[in-house]
Parts: structure tokens; sequence; C-alpha cells
């Protein structure tokens, strides 16, 4: 998608560790025209998916998620991370999350996750995968069945599709980065 990675050399900022840092667009102020298209995007690589819900993790992933909701006119759902004192029969996984360097559990209501479900997993980034096999083990201890996953974001150099693909063939990044080294950006 070479909006995208037009945006990326442009606003896109390296750092030490394979951090690429896209806060100015995409995950802290975001750009509404940049995800109205990258929701257009996924919704024409995702249209015979036979999905019939879209669920991503809070807080990078709603943008994207809902705006290929839109185009796809499918329901969208979050996967929290706290547990609100509201939510009765939940579903709890826990997820590593590289970029904080930490685990946190994963919550989705039953209401919204049932036997049956045909999931669209939508994302910021895939790196290492941990968010993408947390989602799978929900999606999996719900019943429901994976049908696709779509990252906004690919850093190839870590080992995440490699981690996904036995537990989902249908993977889609829109920009595959191959390397961050000597502070310069190069996709695949």
């Amino acid at each position: 998608m070479d909006l995208l990675k037009k945006r990326i050399l442009q606003d896109g900022k390296y750092f030490d560790g394979g951090i690429l840092k896209v806060d100015s667009f995409i995950n802290h102020q975001m750009d509404p025209i940049l995800m109205s298209a990258i929701g257009e995007e996924f919704a024409e690589r995702f249209a015979n998916s036979g999905a019939n819900k879209i669920i991503t993790i809070e807080a990078s992933g709603i943008a994207p998620a809902i705006m290929t909701g839109y185009f796809m006119k499918l329901p969208v759902v979050f996967a929290k991370k706290k547990s609100p004192k509201t939510m009765e029969n939940m579903i709890v996984t826990t997820v590593r999350s590289f970029t904080k360097n930490r685990e946190y559990e994963v919550i989705i209501s039953k209401e919204f996750l049932q036997p049956g479900d045909r999931v669209l997993f939508i994302d910021d980034f895939l790196a290492f995968g941990n968010a993408g096999l947390g989602i799978i083990d929900l999606i999996n201890k719900a019943g429901a069945e994976i049908v696709g996953m779509g990252f906004v974001i690919e850093k190839a150099f870590q080992s995440g599709r490699e981690k996904l693909e036995g537990s989902c063939g249908n993977i889609h990044s829109l920009a595959v980065v191959e390397s961050l080294s000597s502070n310069k950006i190069v996709f695949k």
C-alpha cells in the first residue's frame, strides 16, 4: 500500500531494538484519511474470507479495525486489557507485549465472541505475533474460527508471521518492513 509506505518513510521514526514509532499518524494521533484507506484495503483483501465479525485488541488496533468493519459492514469487537466490573462470562488469555515488555490479560465477553463466529483479526503491528496468538487462543476457547489476520505494518525481521501461519494461512500486511538498520526503514 503505497500511501502507507510513503507516510511511514515521511513520519515514522526508528528506535534501537527494532521499534518503529508511527504514533503521529497510526497509534496515538491518527490520520482519518489514511485509516479510511487502510480499512478499504483490508476490506478488499478479506472480501472472500467469510468473516462475520472483526476483532482487535485495545487500543492501537481499534482505528484500523473499525474502518475495516465500516467497509465490510461487520461488527467490531475489541479485546480489553482490563476486566470491567460490568463484564460477566468472559474469555481470558495472557499476551506478552513486545513494546511494553510485560504480560497482560486480554478479555472478551462471551456475548460478543460465540461458537460459530468466523473472525477476522485486525491490528496495527505484526512483530513477534504475541497479540495474534492471544486472539487465536480466545477464538479457540470460544469455539469460533479465525478466517484471516490483517496487520497495518509487519516487521518481517521478527518471527511473528512464522508463529501465526500454522493457525491462520490468510495473513495480509499492508506494509512489510524488511529492516530497520542504520536509521533507515527498508520495505520488503
